[in-house]
């Protein structure tokens, strides 16, 4: 031991030497100035949460006609000649067809008919959801129209995106996508909820497209082994309204690799 060394025995004497005192405060300044610049690195680096909404705690009630064309919507009109046609959901990881059971015994065909629903809405980028929790929030009102939007076949497309499920993409959760979110979004759509494929086109727009078979008719468990993951689908595209359908074969749906890709849109010959 050098002479000017300092010996620091606590049971004898509990103070400590100068040099000691500084070497620990040089330590522990350090230490934090570390921790503070890595959490500003790490929050930096997170991407931000979206402006996507879910009205949890307060219940809107919407008035539309319905239709099952062919998910469960309400045709909601906003303005002259303008409509949104917002998609029902069910609480938790269900379909809305639970909750319309009890107002589907009062008639026999369900689609033209004017309902009011009260539900928790979600929105994002354009999209209005609605959650409906209560089956008796759920009214069947006299003034029926029977109009409910046409459909009309745009082209063949191969689209880049990944299939998620609308209600936590929209707004229930936050991230609603991804791998982090795959497990989730799989008991999502294998209890009913519509498979969605998100997009983004050339000019950084994005797109949405419900996904169908080929006949336009609902799909969910073909589809699960591709949630959550970025893939290549070919498919038929139709327009309804504010919304787009995808009529496809799931032997079309590949797996992609090449995240750089992701949500990018090319036509089909």
């Amino acid at each position: 031991m050098k002479k000017n060394d300092e010996f620091y025995i606590p049971y004898i004497d509990g103070s400590l030497g100068i040099k000691t005192k500084q070497t620990i405060k040089r330590f522990a300044i350090g230490s934090l100035i570390v921790i503070i610049i890595g959490a500003l690195l790490f929050s930096f680096a997170q991407k931000p949460f979206k402006n996507s909404s879910f009205e949890l705690i307060s219940a809107t009630k919407i008035i539309g006609v319905f239709h099952e064309n062919p998910y469960p919507m309400l045709r909601v009109q906003i303005a002259d000649n303008t409509y949104k046609n917002i998609l029902l959901l069910g609480f938790g990881k269900s379909s809305a067809n639970p909750f319309l059971e009890q107002i589907q015994n009062e008639v026999k065909n369900l689609n033209g008919q004017t309902l009011s629903i009260e539900g928790n809405l979600i929105y994002y980028n354009g999209k209005t959801l609605i959650q409906i929790t209560d089956e008796n929030k759920v009214t069947l009102l006299p003034n029926s129209s029977g109009i409910y939007p046409k459909k009309i076949s745009v082209s063949k497309m191969t689209l880049q995106g990944e299939i998620i499920d609308p209600k936590c993409y929209f707004g229930v959760m936050k991230p609603g996508k991804g791998k982090i979110h795959r497990s989730c979004a799989v008991r999502c759509i294998s209890g009913g909820i519509p498979p969605v494929l998100a997009t983004t086109d050339d000019n950084n727009i994005s797109e949405y497209y419900l996904l169908t078979d080929l006949k336009g008719k609902p799909i969910h468990k073909e589809v699960l082994p591709f949630i959550g993951k970025p893939s290549e689908i070919k498919g038929t595209v139709v327009k309804m309204e504010d919304w787009y359908l995808l009529k496809i074969n799931p032997d079309d749906i590949t797996i992609i690799s090449d995240l750089s890709n992701i949500y990018s849109k090319t036509n089909s010959n």
